[in-house]
């Protein structure tokens, strides 16, 4: 199967629209093409006029580690071009910004969940185009997490960079279907088309959303692989809570927590008790690290890892958002003094708890802290979310199978 950068640059066809015009990429370190050439590399080498580059959060390089840690502009040393920072002093891109070129190719690799920031900068580079007469095509890439839906819908008013609208969290779309969702949901005028995939097939073990031919690159740098993108809609919820989600360790964001003072047996026999159905799809294994930095740096921690790949890997039964849901509901139950909460500004949103900027509103939260709440209670909340949001984009999806 061909990813969208490979399919324009291999056919001059769809590259012709491109003859006379300043063109301008936005790319991170796993724009690559199926041999591994950089998309600004191989564009250029195509013979596409790239006057201007951008990099998304975690920079153009993707060497910043952590969020809110603001990437510089630069000028690209090879090819002398504008490297603009969409992580830095903006993350709108300025209309100084948008002089550059004419044409805006989007080539970035998606987790397929509504925090991960390059939907909402796909969003704001729309709205950009849209005042300033630009055209944006997205060379579209895999949704690794594949097609399942999850989670509530951020609520109106819980907007945020982490929350480009009312979708759910788990959201089972490319991002180039996503941008057709919000050219149509905002009501944008803009000249927008995708630079669609060849037969990916979403549904195909063993990958289901990721083709097993090609290799996996960081998008960020905690994606270090697939088992993190399975379960980061789950486990990005904890960069709002005081727990560990492995950062400073090998394997981040492929913990259910990590901290120093909860019993993970003890929490995992209780999340079996309480709902054992949120457990399948997956294996859930006790173990201990020591971050050397970011929260409990230099700490023995208990935790729990989740390995949704191999054998265990079940793609329809595995909810990692209800899993993780469940390993707070757990430590409250056993813990109900513990200060699971994180009270510091996260994205830039300074009023709010970052666990109910993560999730769009305080369903979540509110769930996890009222001791009457069952399982079927959150259900029934992210159940109706779910099926909306599935009818609304059904119209949108490319891709089958």
């Amino acid at each position: 199967m061909n990813f969208g950068i490979d399919r324009l640059l291999a056919d001059p066809d769809l590259r012709r629209p491109l003859e006379g015009k300043r063109v301008a990429l936005i790319a991170h370190p796993a724009s690559v093409t199926a041999d591994l050439t950089h998309s600004l590399d191989a564009l250029i080498a195509a013979g596409v006029n790239v006057t201007s580059a951008f990099g998304p959060q975690h920079g153009l390089k993707g060497d910043k580690q952590d969020n809110m840690i603001e990437t510089a502009d630069e000028r690209d040393p090879v090819y002398g071009i504008p490297v603009f920072s969409l992580y830095g002093e903006v993350r709108r891109p300025s209309p100084a910004m948008m002089d550059t070129a004419d044409v805006f190719l989007f080539d970035l690799q998606d987790l397929g969940c509504r925090i991960y920031t390059f939907t909402t900068t796909l969003l704001y580079l729309l709205e950009a185009a849209a005042e300033q007469g630009k055209s944006v095509w997205v060379l579209d890439r895999p949704n690794p997490a594949g097609r399942p839906v999850e989670g509530t819908r951020l609520i109106e008013g819980q907007e945020s960079f982490v929350g480009a609208g009312p979708m759910p969290m788990r959201h089972g779309l490319t991002l180039g279907e996503m941008g057709h969702w919000f050219v149509r949901h905002f009501g944008l005028e803009v000249d927008y088309q995708v630079i669609a995939m060849d037969d990916w097939q979403p549904s195909r073990a063993p990958g289901f959303g990721w083709p097993e031919e090609r290799i996996w690159i960081n998008p960020s740098p905690n994606a270090a692989n697939l088992n993190m993108a399975r379960a980061y809609a789950g486990t990005v919820m904890i960069e709002g809570a005081t727990l560990s989600e492995g950062r400073g360790t090998t394997r981040p964001l492929e913990v259910l927590f990590g901290a120093p003072d909860i019993d993970a047996k003890a929490v995992l026999a209780e999340m079996e008790r309480f709902a054992p159905q949120w457990l399948a799809g997956c294996a859930l294994r006790e173990c201990w690290f020591e971050p050397t930095f970011h929260k409990h740096q230099g700490q023995l921690c208990s935790a729990i890892m989740v390995h949704a790949e191999g054998a265990f890997y079940d793609h329809t039964a595995f909810r990692p958002w209800r899993l993780q849901a469940l390993a707070f509901k757990a430590i409250r139950t056993l813990y109900p003094d513990y200060p699971i909460w994180r009270d510091f500004p996260y994205e830039y949103e300074f009023e709010r708890l970052a666990i109910d900027v993560i999730n769009g509103g305080p369903a979540l939260r509110n769930w996890v802290d009222d001791p009457a709440a069952t399982p079927e209670d959150l259900d029934a909340l992210a159940g109706a979310d779910e099926a909306s949001w599935s009818a609304e984009v059904a119209d949108l999806l490319l891709y089958g199978g």
